[in-house]
């Protein structure tokens, strides 16, 4: 597999599948081989952009394409674990799952066991990492020019409307979206721990101020890092009329580091160097037709699985990473439910985030032809 070129399927022809598609397109070593949707007009759309076929089974997908190595899961959050371990368990496929990987950290262990046990392997996307200011941040905390980490501080502050909601049945649920923390905020959470390292313990407090909804679309949270730092996390889709901000500063013994942007695509203050903020900045807006806020990691990401398999480098974010973004964002919710301050670490879960709804699921399944194994 390490010599020949990757052949990609892809599960759910949503917004953020064009931006997958265009980042195979623009990748070296993977070439995009068929679509998915249950909406057979959404899958049609890719395909004829890319010249591939379309399906709206994807169990059909899999049998007439058994040259399919990666299949990328993008259906509804609550979704991933059920499509992923059926990729995995029937056909032994390779899976990139987006964001927010899984709905909870037990879900993510039991996809991993069954990727052990079939010899295949999970991809997860967090494509902010590979931002060009975030990158430069993590560099200059490896290196120290930061000094030691005080405070860290997230802000999300996101316009999304009941007419955002009232897309589909999934959106606003706890089984399948979870809220502004679940679906907008994930990446922040992850570049929590990514850029300030591991978090100790949570507060927070949840609200529903601007749609009618199950889930939050107000929070915030202190944070005690396991170190002597402290955070802050501030996150909403209230805001209106527009997004506004999506920012994460990091304040140390020795300078101050603040990305934002529409995406955290932006180096706006770094006091060791200030004239890196320019060359360590990307202008997301200018993505014609493919999502701002996606950035430009996803092409990133393609490109470190093709080195995975090629053997020149692992792919950077291992299952204990992913598990660990899943259990800070289990913590806040945890936290939210218990009145109080919460440990991030142990076998907690949510009782709210992920819980089951049938209901919901049966509009998303795909049923597998009589008679297959």
């Amino acid at each position: 597999m390490n010599t020949k070129i990757l052949n990609v399927a892809l599960i759910g022809c949503g917004r953020v599948a064009g931006h997958h598609c265009l980042s195979i397109a623009n990748t070296d070593g993977v070439q995009l081989t068929a679509v998915c949707d249950l909406e057979a007009d959404r899958a049609q759309s890719y395909a004829q952009e890319y010249g591939v076929p379309h399906f709206t089974n994807y169990h059909d997908m899999m049998a007439g394409h058994p040259d399919i190595d990666i299949v990328s899961v993008i259906t509804p959050s609550g979704m991933h674990f059920e499509h992923t371990s059926e990729i995995i368990e029937r056909y032994a496929k390779h899976v990139i799952v987006e964001k927010p990987t899984f709905m909870q950290p037990e879900q993510a262990e039991a996809a991993y066991r069954l990727a052990d046990v079939k010899g295949v392997e999970i991809f997860p996307v967090f494509q902010n990492r590979y931002n060009k200011a975030v990158r430069r941040v993590r560099r200059a905390l490896d290196d120290g020019e930061l000094g030691e980490l005080r405070i860290v501080a997230v802000r999300v502050r996101w316009c999304r409307p009941q007419r955002y909601y009232d897309m589909a049945p999934w959106r606003g649920t706890f089984s399948h979206d979870g809220g502004a923390l679940t679906n907008q905020s994930i990446h922040h959470i992850d570049l929590l721990r990514y850029l300030g390292g591991p978090v100790g313990r949570v507060s927070a407090t949840m609200r529903t101020l601007g749609a009618d909804i199950e889930v939050e679309d107000t929070v915030v949270a202190a944070m005690a890092y396991e170190t002597d730092c402290v955070g802050v996390l501030e996150a909403t889709t209230a805001a209106r009329p527009d997004d506004f901000e999506a920012s994460i500063s990091l304040v140390g013994s020795k300078g101050l580091a603040q990305i934002g942007g529409v995406g955290v695509n932006e180096l706006q203050v770094f006091t060791p160097d200030p004239a890196a903020c320019p060359t360590n900045s990307e202008d997301f807006v200018g993505i014609k037709g493919h999502g701002a806020v996606y950035g430009y990691g996803h092409s990133e990401m393609y490109g470190d699985i093709v080195r995975h398999f090629a053997g020149t480098a692992p792919y950077p974010v291992d299952r204990e990473d992913c598990l660990g973004t899943l259990k800070l964002l289990h913590a806040f919710y945890r936290s939210d439910e218990a009145g109080g301050w919460v440990d991030v670490g142990g076998g907690e879960q949510s009782a709210r985030l992920g819980r089951p709804n049938d209901q919901i699921s049966d509009l998303y399944r795909t049923p597998a032809p009589e008679g297959t194994a």
